[in-house]
């Protein structure tokens, strides 16, 4: 069991997490014709803007409120009404999704009587529905703000159902999962007759795809009328520990069973979601799916020679650092180093000595000595400095391409994501390899034998 430890630093040197405004923004683009909005300083935007388009390399709907110093303390009912009406009549967006941020927070803004007020004198907005969430960036990080959005968008749309059908399954996907993932998890749920609803699904929105036409708004994802439709699905599937909270509240809401799989990467995940989903369907476990996990236990065993006993350092979002440590722990490295961005309950389960709330700075002390390193782009530099492989996970990706394409769950993320680590360490290897100077004698070894001669 690790010893989680916490922040103690009074200041975040080369940060490795992100705000939950951030992170509820992110989940906000997974809605279909949704424009986010953040209730803040158009500062506060731009930095989550420009850090969202570098790791898509797409354009993002993002908007903001605009606060300045005046309307900071007189209060920003204007702005947001202002923010509303713009939106609605340029981009006649279906759901106008709004986080606050810490600007907002600490001076109490009350958002949610605010948009009573303002649907209530201005009868044009009733073809727009509003959500909002309180996501102070000075408390918790990106998979917080993720968690809390997808309870806000629950709470808002959805409604329990006279009957259920059997065949509907609603799947909260965690901040953790790329595009790519949702699209394979949708593979695997659909091969057993079932029809799943994402919530949020940024598999529709953030796949990298060119639209026939161009439009303001988000293009693709979850449509209101699936969203509100969830209350007759017969289970909820979350996939993190972080979409707990949200099942949770939809199981209040309309009594819906759910169960949370804390990873899908790995054997042993991908075998109990299959089984769950047989059990729940009534079918068997289609053929592929027995094929694929068949190549992933040849692709460990091709890859454990490599693995077994390196030294393995990893800074990510608390459900990310868990399903890729425990992933490298089964084949046979040690975690040497976790740090993590906010707390969870699978953080003293991992399998390291000890998990570190903390940041970069945190990580490239604890990597030094280790074999690899793997957090995102921003500790290229310390993976450089110590002078040793370094894979990129997470969130932002932006020195490398097709970062919403990259697949780690279900058996053939799991083996990919095997062989993409296995290649680092492989090409790294050469520079240990024996060479004539490898084992040459030691000086006073060499000495001896000249004066003996």
């Amino acid at each position: 069991m690790a010893t989680v430890i916490t922040q103690t630093k009074p200041v975040a040197v080369n940060p490795l997490k992100m705000s939950q405004p951030l992170g509820a923004a992110y989940a906000f683009l997974g809605m279909d014709r949704c424009m986010p909005v953040m209730h803040g300083s158009q500062g506060c935007t731009s930095f989550g803007l420009v850090l969202l388009v570098r790791h898509f390399r797409e354009a993002i709907p993002l908007q903001t409120t605009a606060m300045n110093e005046a309307t900071t303390i007189l209060g920003g009912l204007d702005n947001i009404e202002k923010a509303i009406l713009n939106i609605r009549n340029r981009a006649k967006p279906d759901l106008i999704a709004i986080c606050s941020t810490g600007l907002t927070e600490t001076k109490g803004d009350d958002v949610h009587a605010w948009l009573k007020l303002v649907r209530g004198r201005r009868p044009e907005l009733a073809d727009t529905q509003l959500v909002y969430v309180s996501t102070p960036d000075y408390v918790g990080a990106f998979q917080d703000g993720w968690a809390n959005a997808v309870c806000a968008l629950v709470d808002a749309l959805v409604a329990p159902a006279p009957s259920r059908d059997p065949l509907r399954l609603n799947v909260l996907p965690g901040c953790h999962l790329t595009p790519a993932d949702v699209e394979e998890l949708r593979d695997i749920v659909e091969s057993f007759g079932l029809v799943p609803v994402f919530l949020p699904d940024l598999s529709g929105s953030l796949d990298g795809h060119i639209p026939d036409d161009f439009a303001p708004t988000t293009l693709g994802g979850t449509t209101l009328r699936d969203a509100r439709a969830m209350g007759s699905a017969a289970a909820t599937l979350a996939v993190g520990e972080q979409m707990r909270p949200c099942a949770r509240r939809l199981q209040e809401r309309t009594g819906i069973p759910f169960e949370v799989f804390d990873r899908l990467t790995g054997l042993e995940a991908n075998d109990r979601l299959l089984l769950w989903l047989s059990d729940l369907s009534g079918r068997p476990v289609p053929a592929r799916w027995r094929r694929q996990r068949s190549q992933l236990q040849d692709a460990m065993l091709d890859a454990h020679f490599f693995f077994g006993g390196k030294n393995v350092a990893i800074g990510a979002e608390p459900d990310l650092l868990w399903g890729l440590g425990a992933l490298l722990a089964e084949i046979g490295c040690s975690i040497s180093c976790a740090v993590t961005t906010t707390q969870s309950p699978l953080l003293e389960h991992l399998p390291a000595r000890e998990v570190r709330i903390g940041d970069l700075e945190d990580l490239e002390h604890g990597a030094a000595g280790c074999d690899l390193l793997i957090t995102h782009s921003h500790g290229r530099q310390a993976a450089d400095r110590l002078g040793i492989p370094f894979y990129r996970a997470g969130l932002p990706m932006f020195d490398r391409l097709g970062a919403a394409h990259r697949c780690m769950v279900g058996y053939r993320g799991t083996r990919e994501t095997l062989f993409e680590i296995g290649n680092l360490l492989l090409a790294d290897a050469g520079r240990h390899e024996a060479t004539p100077q490898t084992w040459q004698l030691p000086q006073e070894t060499l000495s001896a034998i000249a004066n003996a001669v």
